[in-house]
């Protein structure tokens, strides 16, 4: 039983680290690219209710996110496997920490409204340059989450 408990915290870790990435690439993909068409009279529709949403759903997950890594450090704390969920852990918590201080100043700008073009421009750049580097975190959290389940290999034992 808690080889499944296990198992089953470990893949709810992978679904949601799994969430942050398609987020994270899809941004890259195709919102980043349009950036330089938004004006000032169009931006916030194609921003701000969807970046709002984003932080409902994301903060809770990410708690969850936490608490799961916890449970992996302690169940894998005796192998070098440890790593793993150690490495995770730190990469949210940096996006975390990137996000609250840096992200949701741009965020709290672009929700007031913001009336010049220029200073839109200048907001979306310095928005996605650190987007970027949070996407580069969630990639990380992704590929250290992907090696877990690759050295676990799939039949459910732990390798050793």
């Amino acid at each position: 039983m808690k080889a499944i408990l296990l198992t089953i915290n470990s893949a709810l870790l992978f679904l949601c680290v799994s969430m942050y990435l398609g987020t994270g690439w899809s941004m890259v993909f195709f919102y980043f690219p349009i950036a330089p068409q938004l004006t000032v009279g169009n931006y916030y529709l194609e921003f701000v209710p969807a970046v709002d949403a984003a932080t409902r759903f994301f903060t809770p997950m990410t708690k969850v996110m936490i608490v799961c890594c916890l449970i992996m450090i302690i169940a894998e704390w005796s192998t070098w496997r440890r790593w793993l969920p150690v490495t995770v852990l730190v990469a949210i918590i940096a996006a975390t920490v990137l996000t609250v201080s840096l992200i949701f100043p741009y965020n709290a700008a672009m929700r007031a409204g913001i009336r010049d073009p220029a200073t839109l421009q200048q907001t979306l750049k310095a928005w996605i340059g650190l987007n970027k580097i949070r996407v580069g975190l969630w990639t990380i959290q992704w590929v250290a989450m992907m090696l877990y389940f690759s050295v676990t290999g799939n039949s459910g034992k732990r390798a050793t």
